[in-house]
């Protein structure tokens, strides 16, 4: 006999009923969702009765951008986001390698340091005692090694930071761990990502980030784990030359493992790495306009390739010169295989910070979804920040153009980029109504859709009732430490906060003082992870 059970005195976001305070779930889907005096007519001995004692429960999350392995890295490696100066880095180098025979590391980011510079090959050989380092940018296009470990790989010393193919070399040559040692890495990701109320991961593999065995373990360690895990759909960053190539690129992996030929797929790089592709040269560093890694001809060949094999496309995508080559890709295909079928594709790209007016309409036109990180703007997006240091104030004002992308009929998703933002639902639904310019922001149920529906909605998953809670929905979820609701608009000409329930819609958390906790996480009925 399958168990049954009912929560209830809570609060529960449906849309089915905004004021619902009770759920039941029986055999992996949700059965009913309503209020006390229902559930007193309908709870029976049989049920397993949880009182919520004033929780909220929502569907489960979706992060639509994360990078599993490097993820588990950061929260068992170094970690250098706290780091505000080549001394913070230098020392974190230095007790790290007293312990370890290595010294893997990430997140520094100089954009905030008083010093112009990052730490040199020699400071970083002497801290570590001769130990190999290797310490990746905030970002993850760049990255700072050790003398004697550059030398090694063959790699300048003499550069500040190596980029491009330098960075991948290097990284990946650290990052060299056994196949017992993958697994646990990536099943330590994976439980940290359900603790955060996540039932649902995009990984963004590809070759040039941990490699084709970083993705077929991944792989291998979601289907023996079956429901004890979360869901996990992969994109693979591979240029399709043809259709045929295209099927088999998806096909090499085995069934039902890759989603799409896409992700990071990279047109460019990162603003933050000055290896996105500008119109104009960085402020910071004149005369430098980015990189650009693959031709509108090329791009425009694999568009036209994942279209014919029925495979989702696209690319990573920063710059608005990026941006340039991948709107002339798509005009080239849709000559190519017709715009209706082009459209059919779903084709997505990530990131797409610097879109500007004509961008939008044409790619609302060729029906592409975009995968968005609003902590990006939080981060990076401050007066003085990051984003004015490298393109300026007036560029930086109208980045991260969600609610214009939004408008224009362009679905849009959200993801953390795990591990160069915090994986924090919350957290990305406060930037994306925060967001530094006032018409990109959206209303914090916009911003919870975009990970949820959404996020299942963007990788092509067939169940229409996924992210969602209501009556034969999936009983995927997340319960949430009690917190204040309410309903809640970034519209400076209304109230931009309401606990007036009269409104019909389901209220969420607000967000000015921080973020609920996460306290249970289940997926389809199985739970994946509990505190409460």
């Amino acid at each position: 006999m399958s168990e049954i059970s009912l929560y209830r005195n809570g609060s529960v976001y449906s849309t089915v009923d905004p004021y619902a305070t009770a759920m039941i779930v029986e055999n992996g889907q949700v059965a009913w969702i309503g209020g006390e005096a229902a559930a007193d007519s309908l709870q029976d001995a049989r049920m397993n009765v949880i009182d919520l004692d004033g929780a909220l429960i929502t569907p489960a999350f979706v992060d639509s951008h994360v990078h599993v392995t490097e993820t588990a890295q950061s929260i068992s490696g170094l970690d250098l986001g706290s780091a505000r100066s080549v001394q913070d880095v230098l020392d974190a180098v230095s007790a790290h390698a007293a312990q370890h025979e290595r010294v893997v590391g990430r997140g520094w980011d100089e954009s905030g340091w008083d010093e112009a510079r990052v730490p040199s090959a020699e400071e970083l050989e002497r801290a570590s005692g001769g130990k190999d380092v290797y310490l990746t940018r905030v970002d993850a296009h760049s990255g700072i090694a050790s003398a004697g470990f550059a030398a090694k790989l063959g790699l300048p010393t003499d550069t500040g930071s190596l980029t491009g193919e330098q960075h991948v070399a290097a990284r990946q040559s650290i990052a060299n761990y056994t196949a017992a040692e993958r697994a646990q890495m990536q099943k330590l990701a994976l439980e940290h990502f359900v603790s955060r109320g996540f039932a649902a991961v995009v990984e963004n593999a590809a070759p040039h980030i941990a490699g084709r065995e970083d993705l077929e373990s991944l792989a291998a360690l979601t289907r023996e784990s079956g429901e004890s895990l979360p869901a996990v759909y992969a994109l693979w960053g591979e240029l399709a030359r043809d259709e045929l190539h295209a099927r088999e690129l998806v096909d090499s992996f085995g069934p039902d493992v890759v989603r799409g030929l896409a992700g990071d797929l990279r047109i460019d790089g990162s603003l933050g790495s000055r290896t996105a592709a500008l119109r104009e040269p960085y402020l910071d560093a004149p005369g430098e306009t980015g990189q650009l890694y693959v031709s509108a001809d090329d791009a425009a060949a694999h568009f036209v390739a994942c279209t014919l094999a029925g495979v989702q496309g696209g690319f990573h995508v920063i710059g608005e010169r990026g941006l340039d080559v991948v709107i002339e890709a798509l005009e080239k295909a849709a000559g190519i295989v017709g715009i209706e079928k082009l459209k059919g594709a779903n084709h997505r790209l990530e990131h797409v910070e610097m879109a500007d007016d004509a961008h939008i309409e044409a790619l609302a036109s060729f029906g592409v979804t975009v995968s968005m990180q609003p902590l990006f703007d939080a981060y990076w997006g401050v007066p003085g920040g990051m984003y004015e240091q490298r393109v300026g104030a007036e560029r930086a004002s109208i980045m991260n153009r969600v609610g214009t992308m939004l408008a224009a009929g362009i679905p849009v998703t959200f993801g953390s980029d795990a591990p160069v933002t915090n994986h924090s639902p919350w957290e990305t639904a406060a930037a994306a109504f925060n967001l530094h310019a006032s018409s990109a922001r959206i209303s914090s149920k916009a911003a919870f859709i975009a990970q949820t529906r959404a996020g299942y909605r963007a990788v092509r998953e067939s169940n229409p009732l996924l992210g969602q809670l209501g009556p034969s929905s999936p009983a995927t979820f997340a319960i949430w430490e009690p917190w204040e609701l309410s309903v809640q608009t970034p519209d400076e000409r209304v109230s931009a906060w309401s606990t007036d329930t009269r409104a019909g819609t389901p209220v969420l958390p607000t967000l000015e003082n921080g973020s609920p906790e996460c306290l249970r996480t289940v997926k389809n009925g199985v739970t994946l992870f509990d505190k409460l």
